[in-house]
């Protein structure tokens, strides 16, 4: 068969395109933009089956192609592995392209953080004319800045959040270009808040789509203040804890960037409510069960964070495989802080499962967990009656592919849409 190399870069001129990637909160991220810009009648292209490598998009593209060997709409919006960003972004020719930030995922395939981030730059150098949104307040991710032509809109959280002791664990302690240790400050979460470094200068810039308070957070959403563009507005994000805070205003950045109308990505992220085994909600019995994927300390400390925070009774299910597409190396889980479940009174059972569900019972007794409150349950069908029958409501931390499991599982049992298919 004939194939032919720059099929994605035919099948995609003309289109306006942005892309996002990022360690953490791509798919929620692509899933605000898609949905705000479908709201304001547009026809979207978008991955949404998570098909984020090149072939994955050249296919999202080929498939929605039609007669004309083009697709019908005119606007993509594309979720990109940060490995494969630099083989596609030079087809696509994005008009934005959105990090979210840079955390440890995957040594086994990505390596040390500064490897990934090297590997982002790669792809933006080769795409000039491409607007960035940075998040200010991630060292890393705001460094990109300092070596390429592009014009830069930076968002972020304009005031700290959370606990303010020095963060223990960090996946960005140095500075990128001197290698002093950063200060503070002000702190959100990991690495992320008002970082300096006291030797060279380099510090954090000042976001121009800021998030200025965090009004409310429960477990049904956040109420925030953000100013964008020198226009303040109060919005509310169908999502809990502090990275879908994040991930909000590097949506209303991108939409900002993109030329379109902030005030509908404003009113958009008010209804939404979750995307593929993020923040997921189902109910197969009398409570709810959320689950919330999880694949690195830094995203399941603040998962951790969020659900300790709570002060209501619940049930966890933790779910860890080691599989190719989680990364074959778990190391991390001795990262992350279990070690607040622990501590919470309100943790009343936690049930571990999945390829590695011993060593995240041994992770969990090595926290100081009470033994009599950890279950290894590897039989889904036993899961799924305890999520029928629990009498409190159940959070569900998995891995990549447990996730994947657990949800057809769930899907199953309740009759859910799955991810591609047009929720109502």
């Amino acid at each position: 068969m004939f194939f032919k190399k720059d099929v994605l870069a035919d099948v995609s001129e003309g289109m306006d395109i942005i892309v996002v990637t990022g360690t953490n909160g791509k798919t929620t991220t692509a899933n605000m933009l898609e949905s705000a810009l479908t709201e304001s009648g547009q026809k979207v292209l978008a991955n949404k089956s998570g098909a984020n490598l090149l072939s994955g998009v050249t296919a999202e593209f080929c498939c929605a192609a039609g007669g004309t060997g083009k697709p019908s709409g005119k606007i993509a919006v594309i979720e990109c592995d940060e490995g494969a960003l630099k083989q596609v972004v030079p087809l696509i020719k994005p008009k934005v392209i959105v990090v979210t930030n840079l955390f440890r995922d995957q040594l086994d395939r990505y390596g040390e953080v500064m490897h990934t981030l090297e590997q982002i730059k790669t792809g933006i150098e080769k795409v000039p004319d491409a607007v960035l949104c940075l998040n200010s307040g991630d060292s890393l991710v705001s460094s990109i800045a300092l070596g390429v032509k592009n014009k830069v809109v930076y968002y972020g959280l304009d005031m700290p959040f959370g606990d303010q002791n020095p963060r223990v664990v960090s996946d960005a302690i140095h500075c990128v270009r001197c290698g002093a240790e950063y200060r503070y400050n002000f702190y959100t979460y990991a690495h992320l808040g008002d970082f300096y470094c006291p030797n060279c200068g380099y510090k954090r810039c000042r976001p121009e789509v800021a998030v200025t308070s965090i009004d409310q957070m429960d477990a049904d959403g956040t109420d925030i203040q953000l100013v964008a563009g020198g226009e303040e507005y109060s919005a509310r994000i169908g999502l809990p804890a502090i990275y879908n805070v994040y991930n909000a205003a590097a949506a209303v950045a991108a939409y900002y960037a993109f030329g379109s109308d902030v005030g509908q990505m404003i009113d958009t992220l008010s209804r939404i409510h979750s995307s593929f085994g993020r923040m997921e909600t189902f109910k197969p019995g009398r409570q709810p069960v959320q689950m919330i994927l999880v694949k690195n300390p830094a995203g399941c400390t603040q998962t951790i964070e969020f659900l300790t925070s709570l002060g209501k009774d619940y049930v966890l299910i933790l779910g860890l495989n080691d599989r190719t597409a989680d990364g074959h190396d778990i190391s991390w889980i001795w990262d992350a802080d279990y070690e607040k479940f622990a501590a919470d009174p309100h943790v009343l059972k936690v049930y571990v499962t999945g390829d590695r569900a011993e060593d995240m019972q041994l992770r969990l007794k090595y926290a100081g967990l009470a033994e009599d409150k950890i279950c290894l349950e590897k039989r889904t069908e036993n899961l799924l009656e305890t999520m029928k029958t629990s009498s409190a409501p159940v959070f569900v931390m998995p891995n990549y592919t447990s996730m994947l499991e657990l949800r057809k599982l769930l899907s199953d049992a309740t009759g859910a849409r799955e991810f591609w298919e047009k929720q109502e």
